[in-house]
């Protein structure tokens, strides 16, 4: 019986790290092997994982190019809790106006485990090295947001968080860019919230702030990125007090649309 129980929740954690994965890249879709690739799970397995999920609606496939993207049930699913889409749509609106005020891009991030997925995205500034969309899901330190909560959290919880991180940044993308994200974190940690002033993408200025519940830790940040001329250094101090307003707004959001801060993590 416990081997029973051990290979079902396996095969149970298969298919929520395939859905988490295809969530994390909806706009373009994986193909078999790609997706096989990035799970550390053999292609057969993979396979049959997603035909059960393209039957139950959780999954479906493209058919020009056999790409799978994230299914209808998923959204049906989501239908029953509506204080989250009211909590999203007061955000869009929060930051909609934070972004023309600031003509720049305003986010939100939502922690998620030794993650972030972005929940909003406003502005329409061109900004070459920003490619962060709503559903974007990468490590916390690859983000002035991610970095913002890491600051908030227990020293053990954050050196292990970084660990991960780390190991899956060199699985993906090599060492190359190991000394800009700790350029971006130490810069960071000297102002006490979150500075990149194109620490990681030249020509990107980018800053954050987190969204903490009752305990200090963080379950989300508000970003703003902009250009170099838009946010220099010299006005740090008032950057941080915008987005500690903002940040204060969402988390009055949270509190009258989904009883507590605490539940915005599960949001999205």
């Amino acid at each position: 019986m416990p081997a029973t129980e051990n290979t079902g929740t396996q095969s149970i954690e298969r298919a929520l790290r395939i859905l988490r994965e295809l969530a994390a890249r909806g706009e373009f879709g994986w193909r078999l092997s790609d997706l096989s690739a990035r799970c550390e799970v053999d292609k057969g397995t993979v396979h049959r994982v997603l035909a059960c999920l393209v039957r139950e609606r959780f999954v479906q496939q493209r058919p020009t190019d056999k790409h799978y993207f994230p299914g209808p049930m998923l959204y049906e699913l989501s239908l029953s809790l509506p204080g989250y889409a009211a909590f999203q749509q007061a955000c869009e609106r929060r930051l909609a106006k934070f972004a023309v005020q600031t003509e720049a891009i305003a986010w939100l991030i939502l922690r998620s485990g030794n993650e972030y997925v972005c929940a909003v995205r406003k502005g329409t500034l061109e900004l070459r090295g920003l490619m962060v969309h709503v559903g974007t899901r990468r490590p916390l330190f690859t983000s002035v947001g991610g970095v913002a909560i890491l600051q908030t959290l227990p020293s053990l919880d954050t050196e292990n968080i970084l660990v991960d991180n780390a190991q899956q940044e060199i699985a993906q993308r090599g060492e190359g860019r190991l000394a800009a994200l700790r350029k971006m974190r130490d810069r960071s940690q000297r102002h006490g919230f979150g500075v990149n002033l194109g620490d990681v993408a030249p020509g990107v200025h980018a800053f954050a702030v987190p969204v903490c519940s009752s305990d200090g830790h963080a379950v989300a940040a508000v970003c703003l990125t902009g250009l170099p001329e838009q946010f220099p250094e010299e006005r740090l101090a008032e950057i941080r007090k915008a987005l500690g307003e903002v940040a204060a707004g969402v988390e009055g959001d949270a509190y009258k649309l989904l009883g507590s801060v605490m539940q915005v993590a599960a949001a999205f």
